[in-house]
């Protein structure tokens, strides 16, 4: 089991989560393979991670649309799938980019060039940050904004850190997870929170397990559990300040859960 202090990540659940995780999980990952409709510059997983992150957010798009768009050139209104080319091209950087704090930031001015003003992309928030409810309802109340730089570089050290030590495969599936999970809860950003913490998710899968990780559906499977998916985040608590990570679990395990999920839209 890792042993290391961590200066952000709270791991009190890892020995939990490896006595109820999937001893599958190195078989099955090891077992995903890239689509055959991949060819040249086109992506299908890319193309899936793309589409279903950003529906989680709203986005009208579906899956056969992007598909005609990004692979045989058909033709769309811009509206409809700018947001999801700059999410495309966010994975395409980091396929073949490190995991760091600038590559983060980088990757964060692709994916809102059609969602933020050019001088908040890239740029931790300076505002206090609420999610709200459909009904206007606060449901959660973020990191003060003071204290998202703080925050963030903890995670960033934290997470460098990782890329230096072995991992199991299993040990690896939780810290992304995690850190997934952390990032959405300081909220750094004016937007572009969520598809940016699971853009890292993935991210972080690859840079230590290899290539097979962007072909991992767990944008999909959160979108088709998104109900589930928004409860166990808000499973921790309504401020920032009085988290609970002890009820992280339900989440943590969404994760690899994707291995064997059915997936179907």
């Amino acid at each position: 089991m890792v042993e290391l202090d961590f200066e952000i990540l709270p791991i009190s659940l890892l020995g939990d989560y490896l006595k109820v995780a999937d001893r599958s999980i190195q078989q099955n990952f090891d077992n995903l393979t890239d689509s055959e409709l991949s060819a040249g510059a086109f992506s299908f997983y890319t193309s899936v991670s793309a589409v279903f992150s950003s529906k989680i957010e709203g986005e009208d798009i579906e899956l056969d649309s992007f598909i005609k768009h990004k692979k045989w050139d058909v033709k769309f209104l811009p509206d409809h799938t700018q947001k999801i080319d700059d999410l495309y091209e966010a994975y395409q950087f980091a396929q073949k980019s490190e995991l760091t704090a600038s590559a983060v930031e980088q990757a964060h001015i692709l994916l809102t060039q059609h969602i933020l003003q050019k001088h908040y992309r890239g740029k931790i928030r300076t505002d206090n940050m609420f999610v709200t409810t459909s009904d206007g309802k606060i449901e959660y109340v973020a990191c003060l904004p003071n204290k998202v730089g703080t925050e963030l570089s903890k995670l960033y050290n934290d997470i460098a850190s990782l890329m230096n030590i072995e991992l199991t495969i299993e040990e690896t599936f939780f810290f992304a997870s995690l850190i997934h999970l952390v990032f959405v809860k300081i909220h750094p950003f004016d937007d572009g929170n969520g598809r940016t913490a699971r853009l890292i998710e993935k991210w972080f899968l690859a840079r230590k397990l290899g290539d097979n990780a962007w072909y991992l559906q767990s944008e999909k499977y959160y979108y088709n559990q998104h109900q589930t998916y928004y409860k166990n985040i808000r499973l921790l608590g309504l401020e920032y300040e009085l988290l609970d990570y002890s009820k992280g679990l339900p989440f943590l395990l969404m994760l690899s859960h994707t291995l064997t999920a059915d997936n179907k839209a």
